[in-house]
Parts: C-alpha cells; structure tokens; sequence
C-alpha cells in the first residue's frame, strides 16, 4: 500500500507542528510585511505628515528664499545643524513609530512571539557557494522570480492609470505658480503610491494564503512518519507490551503470595475481589492486600478458594473499597463498621472467637 508508507495524506500533528514552530518553519509572507509597512507610512503621512510637510517648506523658504549669511565658522554651523535636526527629529518620530509598530504587529500577527537564538549561529551551509548556487536556480527561486515581475506589472498598470486619470489636470499646470505645482505633485505622488500599497496589500494577502497552503502540505505526514513519531514520543509498541506483561505478571506473582495470608475476601461477586488481612496484635487496622477487576478479580477469588480464605459477598462495600482503598495501606475509617462485620462474620463462620476490635 504506497499511500502508508510515500503519500502525505494525514494532517501534521500537534507534536509535528511545534517542532516545526521551534525550527522556525512557519507560513509567512515578507511581501505582507512590507505592504503593511508602506501603507502604514502612507497612512501616518497622511495623518501625521502635516507638521513635517511644514517643517520642510519652511526649512526651504529659509535656505533658498533669503540672503546667504556669510559667517560660516564651524561653531555657527554646528549650531544651525543641531537646531535643524532635532526639529527633523521631532517631525520624523511620530511618523517613523508608525511605521515600526506596524512592522512589529504584522510580524507578530504572522508567526506570534518566536525567539530563535540557533538562527543566529553560524552555518556553513549559508556561505556554501555550491549551496547558494542550487537555491538561486531552484524552482521556488524561480516562483519568487516570476512573482516579482507580476508585481513590477502590476504596480506599472496601477501607476500608469492614476496618472494618466489625471492628464487634464497635468496639461492645466503650464500656467500654474510653482506652489501649485509643488501641491499637485504631493498629492498625486502620494494618492498614486496610496493605490500602489493598496494593490501590493491584495497581492500580498493572496501570497500569505498560498504560503499557509504550502506549509499545511509540507507538515502533512505519511503513515510511517506518523508510526516513527508514535514510537519516539512513546517508545516501541513491542517493548511497551512487553513491558505491561511484565508488569502484569509481577503483579499476578504478588497475589500469589498476598491472597493466602489473607483473612477475608470481599467480591462484587464476580467483577470485584477485594483481599484484607486484619491482625488484633500487630494492626491498627484492616489492610488491604490486593484488590483488583475482571481478571484479576478472577485470580484473587481462585488463590482465596485454594487456601482456604472465606470470601464474603458484599456488593456496595467491595465497589467502594475498589474505588478508595489502596492495596498495602488501611481501609478508609468510613468503611470500619461494614468491615467490621465482615470479620464478625468471618470469625464465626470458623468458629473463633471475635477480637475486641471486629466486636
């Protein structure tokens, strides 16, 4: 059957999954990330551009529409330089946090908080020539390629038709001042490169979607892959039943050495066995020294037959001291009077006398 051992054709598991998160193999789109960043920019522009719009109309009609002053010793400048730049500065921040938290969000929104510090180690294999060779010609190479050009188009067509929307308004600028100008000019690049993000933001999604199939399909696992997991997070099923028959048999071996000492067994009369040992001089109190189900419960009721051990059928207490009772410790104080009268009723059925503790 080829499906179970070459076709991937079962959903990752959770533990494939977060292998996969800790080597960083996750869906993501860069092409979101930085069309989220332009039209976080363009919006913070819009928004938030005006006092920089100001600050540089005002440093140009400074610089170019005003006497020269003719001292320029080094301390002047410095001054001047310092003045211009922290009002730069305090014009940029606000645009430039813009653009960083949206960077941030969408990264975060992407693949979540991941820190990988084994990305930062050095690997030869990122040097290897030969390497690079093979992943430069390589068909997801040529994809990246090929999408890249579908954008170049794509940006060349939405550029193209905001502009030429605008060819009367451009013709109606030979008699326009040059503050007309300059205003048009704003708001047509920027209404143009508005589009272009909002174009690049579609293209970016629908790669985003593609990148979270391909990563669905990549983390899709055979069935053999599927079994080797299994026995890796669990261990071999041939050692693990091996390992419980083992078990099973030590456990049989105990009852064959506990039931025979015990002083009464109480049954559910078939599903449950419950074997206590209660001795006046060395006990506080009945202890349970096996107690099981089913087949167990089976071979509890045969070693008890075989030595001789009354077996009393109580149906409500032998569920309740399979339930509560732990074997090689005391019954629960609450199950002392019905235990109390199974010994009673033991003791007389063999003709001893009561001990003052089952009296």
């Amino acid at each position: 059957m080829p499906e179970q051992f070459g076709d991937k054709q079962y959903d990752a598991t959770p533990h494939r999954r977060q292998k996969a998160r800790e080597e960083g193999q996750l869906p993501r789109s860069q092409d979101l990330a930085s069309a989220v960043v332009l039209v976080g920019g363009l919006t913070a522009m819009l928004l938030l551009g005006r006092r920089l719009y100001e600050f540089l109309g005002n440093l140009a009609r400074h610089q170019l529409g005003s006497v020269p002053e003719l001292e320029n010793d080094l301390g002047t400048i410095s001054v001047q330089a310092g003045a211009v730049g922290r009002e730069l500065a305090s014009a940029m921040l606000p645009l430039l946090a813009v653009i960083v938290i949206a960077a941030v969000l969408v990264n975060l929104a992407q693949v979540g908080f991941l820190f990988l510090p084994q990305k930062l180690a050095f690997d030869l294999n990122r040097v290897n020539p030969l390497s690079g060779f093979q992943r430069l010609f390589s068909l997801p190479s040529a994809a990246r390629f090929g999408f890249g050009l579908f954008k170049v188009v794509i940006v060349g067509i939405v550029a193209g038709l905001s502009v030429w929307g605008q060819g009367d308004e451009i013709l109606a600028l030979v008699g326009a001042s040059v503050p007309e100008i300059a205003v048009f000019l704003f708001q047509t690049v920027f209404w143009t490169s508005l589009k272009i993000a909002a174009a690049l933001m579609i293209l970016a999604l629908l790669d985003y979607l593609f990148q979270r199939w391909k990563s669905e399909q990549d983390l899709k696992m055979t069935h053999r892959e599927i079994q080797e997991e299994m026995k890796t997070l669990q261990g071999d099923p041939q050692i693990i039943a091996r390992r419980r028959q083992v078990q099973r048999q030590l456990a049989m071996n105990r009852l064959s050495s506990d039931v025979p000492g015990a002083t009464a067994v109480v049954t559910n009369p078939t599903e449950l066995a419950i074997a206590l040992k209660y001795d006046i001089d060395t006990m506080a109190a009945p202890v349970v020294v096996a107690k099981g189900a089913g087949v167990v419960a089976q071979r509890i009721r045969r070693l008890a037959l075989e030595s001789g051990v009354p077996i009393v059928e109580r149906k409500e207490l032998a569920r309740v001291l399979y339930k509560e009772a732990e074997v090689g410790k005391p019954i629960p104080t609450e199950q002392f009077a019905a235990v109390a009268e199974v010994l009673r009723y033991v003791y007389q059925l063999q003709g001893r006398p009561l001990p003052r503790a089952a009296a």
